[in-house]
């Protein structure tokens, strides 16, 4: 299956990892290759999953404000040539590309040479049988909604950010 957690609500990666966790229980091999998010930052659900056995892998570079257009090129490049080879490999049962839906939707600087659309798209489409693989990320792309099996979108309805509270440790991070 081809399963994706988009919208703007919160929740998107905490299902995934609940996936994640939830397949690893019943003795599943699973990978977690996180898009955007910096190994140099603590995020809670890293930490876990490690604990449980579960690869964790950040290939990203942090917010895209936070560097230069060409370092998250240089991180995107890596990190999907790092995660094309873990869907394809047939090694994993349930490979999670989280935050993958919104480094393909970057739009101030190019990325289309580094993460190709049709690339990821026909890497998904052509995965081996056995493998789930599960996208996150706001703004999925239509090909991407199109191929999947499972598209399940995050609305938000209310969100303690709009009163100035930002990212709780053990609740976003």
């Amino acid at each position: 299956m081809v399963i994706v957690y988009t919208g703007d609500g919160k929740g998107k990666t905490t299902a995934a990892v609940g996936l994640a966790v939830r397949a690893a229980g019943h003795g599943k091999k699973v990978i977690v290759i996180q898009f955007i998010k910096s190994p140099y930052r603590p995020y809670g659900e890293a930490k876990i999953l490690q604990q449980l056995g579960i690869d964790v892998h950040q290939t990203g570079v942090g917010f895209t404000w936070t560097k230069t257009p060409e370092e998250h090129r240089q991180a995107l490049q890596k990190g999907w040539a790092f995660a094309q080879q873990h869907v394809l490999s047939g090694l994993y049962d349930v490979v999670v590309l989280d935050e993958l839906n919104v480094a393909l939707a970057i739009s101030s600087f190019p990325i289309d040479d580094v993460l190709p659309l049709q690339d990821v798209v026909h890497t998904l489409a052509n995965k081996p049988a056995h493998t789930h693989v599960v996208v996150t990320g706001r703004g999925a792309k239509e090909e991407i909604i199109q191929l999947a099996d499972l598209v399940t979108e995050m609305k938000e309805v209310k969100h303690y950010y709009h009163k100035g509270v930002h990212a709780i440790k053990g609740i976003d991070l």
